[in-house]
């Protein structure tokens, strides 16, 4: 039989905790001013980011990877489609608790922090329109560029009484270089593939997971579901709607 040293490899990381997500992501801490290089994924379609959507809130689970993304059957979609279908209010509330989330990722290296290697950065919607956008600016372009990208500044702060604190990139105006030739070989190839740090569930796990949390919890889930009235001004989005197919058509548009 032959031996797969890659698998073996991946174990070993595995127990010593150097593949652990802890080790290998970047959180910036609050009040704390960054500088960091963002190295651009490889065969991304040219994009330097990585996108993955999630179910949250869903029983005790942090947040469950939605199979529709890879063009996989996804039980939970299923429900929020005929959810859809039904457009009553109630179905609203029920879907708008369901519909899947984006979060982004980069592969960053943390200035003065470089022996740590390349660690993944998680971010939302805001913070990825604002990397975009710089990346659009011509007075920046490719800022991911190994020989004349931008570093950039990254700042987290939360403001009195706000629950979630805001984070604010701003690119360095002069461009550098990544690193030493030696640095640049080193680090981009050895950029962590997104995929090892979050389980892909079967169909079936999904389904059992949904029906558990509906059948379990459906007093709580109309409890909750008061709160979120179409009609009402909603926390999340600050918009109203007076059709249920524009509340839906919004969902599609909302992430954290």
């Amino acid at each position: 039989m032959a031996i797969d040293f890659e698998a073996l490899r991946k174990k070993l990381g595995q127990l010593s905790g150097t593949n652990s997500k802890r080790a290998r992501f970047w959180r910036p801490e609050e009040g704390k001013e960054y500088n960091i290089r963002i190295i651009g994924f490889q065969d991304n379609d040219g994009n330097p980011f990585q996108e993955r959507y999630f179910y949250y809130n869903i029983g005790n689970n942090p947040g469950l990877l939605a199979p529709y993304q890879f063009g996989k059957p996804d039980p939970i979609q299923e429900l929020i489609t005929k959810l859809r279908d039904e457009g009553s209010k109630e179905s609203y509330e029920l879907a708008k608790k369901l519909y899947p989330k984006m979060r982004c990722y980069a592969a960053v290296i943390v200035r003065g922090e470089e022996s740590e290697g390349v660690r993944l950065w998680a971010f939302g919607k805001q913070v990825y329109q604002s990397l975009l956008n710089v990346m659009l600016d011509p007075d920046y372009g490719d800022i991911t560029d190994v020989n004349e990208g931008h570093d950039v500044k990254v700042l987290s702060t939360k403001a009195p009484g706000m629950k979630w604190a805001t984070t604010d990139v701003r690119p360095r105006p002069k461009s550098t270089p990544l690193g030493s030739a030696g640095d640049v070989k080193n680090w981009t190839s050895a950029i962590p593939n997104l995929d090892d740090f979050y389980q892909l569930e079967s169909y079936e796990k999904l389904e059992s997971i949904i029906n558990n949390w509906l059948n379990a919890d459906d007093e709580t889930v109309q409890e909750e579901t008061k709160e979120h009235r179409v009609e009402a001004k909603t926390k999340d989005t600050g918009k109203t709607f007076n059709k249920i197919d524009d509340a839906f058509a919004d969902l599609e548009d909302f992430d954290l």
